[in-house]
């Protein structure tokens, strides 16, 4: 009887020794478990922080770029409507220039071959040089005076071309003409290259601001 219960008495301390090594053991492992679970969990708040950090950064980003895109289009906008405008402003300037010089070159021709005063203002180059003479023609009082009187009829039947006091008149309003055409013809291949570089330029930054915003 004292024998079995000596065995008893060991076999509950070994299983005692057992359950305490274990004790031991597992809660090493726990803390050690514990440990790298709560490490883990800072690396993952903080990846999660960068995260949101960097989503912000490229949210900004995008909207800064898509601004700057808008911003380009609209400056490509505006310079084509402004180049079409000019084109047209051209277009009638050099037609009226090309037209009052073809009139004048008709004038001091005719003039020069001695038509008379009389049958050249029958003309519709008379009317032409008319209205330039009063509206643009850059001349001296006294000669301005003299063509319009010539043009009104006032002295067109008794002028006597052989003088060439119109026709030397008409000869300046001719050169001024083509001065003013030949400026304007530059005006206009300045403007149309200023106006090509423009949209080149702008096509290509709208080309790759519209990369970037589709890489984000």
């Amino acid at each position: 009887m004292q024998s079995k219960v000596t065995a008893e008495g060991k076999r509950e301390q070994d299983l005692y020794d057992k359950f305490m090594c274990y004790c031991k053991t597992s809660g090493g492992d726990l803390d050690k478990s514990i440990a790298a679970a709560e490490a883990k969990i800072e690396e993952i708040e903080a990846a999660t922080k960068e995260g949101r950090e960097r989503k912000a950064q490229l949210e900004a980003e995008l909207k800064e770029h898509e601004a700057s895109r808008d911003e380009a289009k609209e400056t490509m906008s505006k310079a084509t409507a402004l180049r079409e405008k000019q084109a047209a402003a051209f277009a009638k300037e050099s037609a009226d220039l090309k037209t009052n010089v073809a009139a004048i070159t008709k004038a001091v021709a005719a003039l020069e071959k001695g038509a008379s005063g009389a049958a050249f203002l029958q003309t519709p180059a008379a009317q032409q040089v008319r209205t330039w003479a009063m509206e643009r023609a850059t001349l001296p009082d006294e000669s301005r005076q003299e063509l319009l009187s010539f043009l009104s009829g006032a002295a067109g039947a008794s002028y006597a071309p052989q003088s060439g006091e119109i026709t030397g008149i008409l000869k300046q309003m001719s050169d001024e003409m083509t001065a003013d055409l030949e400026a304007a013809i530059a005006a206009e291949e300045e403007a149309i290259k200023v106006y090509e570089e423009l949209m080149a330029a702008k096509k290509k930054e709208v080309s790759t601001l519209q990369k970037q915003i589709e890489s984000k």
